[in-house]
């Protein structure tokens, strides 16, 4: 597939009703069992809240509260003037799934945690897209190290709903470590 015409714009209170109709829409229409997420597991505390309780409303409704109140990050891609992407950037310290695992710089470490493509416009740059823009947003908000945890052997969309390996070693990530369970940190200077 060619590459496509895409416009990427950080997420925005002004953009919300964009991020709702790609996660109401399309987003999985592939894969229906995550459509409840609305990319919320990153931002809550696994112990305290039970992800695998959490309906799509409650997951909405957070999203509705946390991007008017700009505590929640990222970017949504656009084809045409309609939402075709998504990718959850944002500083780590925003990102409370990750407090079990504390890192010494993480006042300067912007994460990258979830992207998601619809169906048709796949294969076509647009991950790598919105992946350049979520490192220039996270230098341009003071970070220095971007991070991200893909899965080694990711093959299916779903399952490489953290970003492809591939792709963070195609933008200068370079693996920083790997666990047991399959994921690997990859890391980069910004």
């Amino acid at each position: 597939m060619t590459e496509a015409t895409i416009q990427i714009r950080p997420l925005s209170p002004a953009l919300l009703a964009d991020f709702l109709a790609f996660f109401d829409g399309t987003a999985f229409s592939d894969n229906p069992k995550w459509a409840s997420c609305y990319c919320q597991c990153f931002y809550e505390d696994h112990s305290v809240v039970k992800w695998s309780e959490r309906t799509a409303e409650q997951n909405r409704a957070l999203a509705c509260t946390r991007i008017p109140g700009q505590a929640m990050q990222g970017y949504l891609a656009y084809s045409d003037g309609v939402p075709v992407g998504w990718c959850n950037a944002a500083p780590r310290n925003l990102l409370h799934a990750l407090d079990d695992e504390p890192t010494p710089d993480a006042d300067i470490v912007g994460a990258i945690v979830c992207f998601l493509v619809e169906p048709g416009h796949r294969g076509r740059g647009v991950a790598r897209q919105l992946l350049e823009a979520a490192c220039a947003g996270l230098r341009e908000q003071g970070m220095r190290i971007a991070e991200a945890y893909p899965r080694a052997a990711g093959g299916s969309a779903a399952e490489n709903h953290f970003g492809p390996l591939a792709l963070y070693l195609g933008a200068g990530f370079a693996v920083d470590r790997e666990d047991d369970d399959g994921s690997v940190q990859v890391r980069r200077a910004l």
